[in-house]
């Protein structure tokens, strides 16, 4: 198995497993609003790229769209070491709460942006602005409620905390229908002019109930009395290893992860279908989202986390390839919707037990640091830059619509080295000093 947390991790679970649907609906809200908003901003990338950032190239247009996607990821690792400091030093809860309503105040302020029409260069600009702010408050996010979440269950770690990650499936499963929904309801004309800032306004009405929820929970892990103790430096400086080690463990689902919100983009420009049969895709893959990542938790909590994960990871190395040179054949609806369906269950299997993995990686002084740090850096690097590079890769002829495969094979890679290194410091302990072994919490 993975390696544990420390054995002196104040961890006070026992007393607080009554109220698991509590817990876990308080910490899947921020999250789910997160992914929302992610996956919404790519879903409708097209009509984005036209009301903000208008060129004569359209294919420009959605670069510099997807640039802006890929740069306010860039606030992520910002955000997730100082609100994971910040939840280390004073707190799960308060963190929860900071994060939960910087993030709403982004996504309603690109609810209600003006356009480059209406206001010419400075939409754009706000634009940006308000992209990271989200990404700042999303980057503490995932490593304030997944500790919240281990800490509260360690016994039932997998499980647990794989409902992080079913709240994402959720999010792209609404944000799927709407864009199901309004691309089969509404014109061109007016999605473009209107449509596409219904989603955002929903996704609003998601950070008040989270807030209430959140402002009505208390932490398992009593936050340090020395607040003079620094995080940052201890997992800049003692655990660096281990911080690469969850990169590589989360790289490859937020890769693919990513590549599936791509598709509505990718159905259109590249296979030149509607971008309906892309909605379709997402969609189907959220459902499958939805319901494997806590079967996965819940596996990995009987058989092991790292000899799951890598099971998982192998499967996905093989699947990746013969899938896109399917999409790549210009393949009918419903072989789109399949293939990515395939993708998105095998992602779902694999990501469900890597919350708990990536956790059991940090001692609870700096969990929420070191898991902000490294969620962050895997989702900027691997994930938020995923559509930008594949558009990129995609100009090249000899790689073509082929450019989504090659990415996540050399993604998959990067996560399976990981993952066997973490096996094989797990069974033998002098195989580095820099990842000492833990005992069990």
């Amino acid at each position: 198995m993975a390696l544990p947390a420390h054995a002196d991790s104040p961890e006070l679970a026992p007393a607080r497993q009554k109220n698991v649907t509590r817990l876990v609906v308080a910490t899947s809200l921020g999250n789910a609003l997160e992914w929302f908003d992610i996956s919404v901003y790519a879903y409708f990338a097209v009509y984005l790229s036209k009301a903000f950032f208008p060129t004569s190239d359209p294919t420009t247009s959605l670069l510099l769209t997807f640039g802006t996607f890929a740069l306010t990821f860039l606030a992520r690792p910002v955000g997730g070491v100082m609100l994971g400091t910040y939840a280390d030093r004073y707190g799960r809860k308060a963190s929860l709460l900071l994060s939960i309503a910087m993030m709403t105040c982004g996504t309603l302020a690109v609810a209600c942006m003006p356009t480059f029409a209406q206001i010419g260069v400075a939409a754009p600009l706000l634009i940006i602005l308000a992209r990271l702010v989200q990404g700042f408050s999303a980057g503490g996010e995932f490593g304030s409620s997944t500790a919240f979440l281990v800490e509260h269950m360690p016994g039932r770690r997998g499980f647990v905390a794989s409902w992080q990650f079913a709240s994402q499936g959720m999010s792209s499963f609404f944000g799927a229908g709407f864009g199901l929904l309004l691309s089969s309801t509404l014109s061109e004309a007016d999605l473009q002019s209107w449509g596409w800032r219904i989603p955002f306004l929903f996704g609003v009405l998601i950070g008040p109930v989270g807030l209430y929820i959140r402002n009505n929970i208390e932490d398992a892990t009593v936050p340090p009395a020395d607040k003079d103790d620094t995080p940052i430096r201890n997992v800049f400086m003692e655990q660096k290893l281990r911080v690469v080690l969850a990169v590589g463990v989360i790289a490859t689902a937020t890769a693919v992860n990513y590549l599936i919100i791509y598709m509505p983009t990718y159905v259109v420009k590249a296979l030149h279908l509607s971008p309906t049969i892309g909605y379709l895709a997402a969609f189907a893959a959220a459902i499958a989202s939805i319901t494997l990542n806590p079967v996965a938790g819940l596996i990995s909590d009987r058989v092991g986390r790292t000899p799951y994960v890598i099971t998982m990871a192998v499967m996905l190395l093989l699947a990746i390839f013969p899938v896109y040179l399917l999409l790549a054949g210009k393949p009918s609806g419903t072989v789109i919707v399949l293939a990515v369906l395939l993708l998105g269950s095998l992602k779902a299997l694999y990501l469900g037990a890597t919350a708990a993995l990536m956790s059991e990686l940090f001692p609870a002084s700096t969990r929420a640091t070191g898991l902000g740090l490294s969620y962050n850096i895997g989702v900027t690097a691997f994930g938020g830059s995923g559509p930008a590079i594949v558009t990129w890769l995609g100009t090249f002829a000899a790689i073509g619509d082929l450019a989504p495969g090659y990415f996540l094979t050399a993604v998959c890679l990067f996560s399976l080295w990981a993952l066997i290194t973490i096996q094989m410091t797990a069974a033998d302990k002098t195989f580095t000093s820099n990842l000492p072994q833990t005992q069990s919490a």
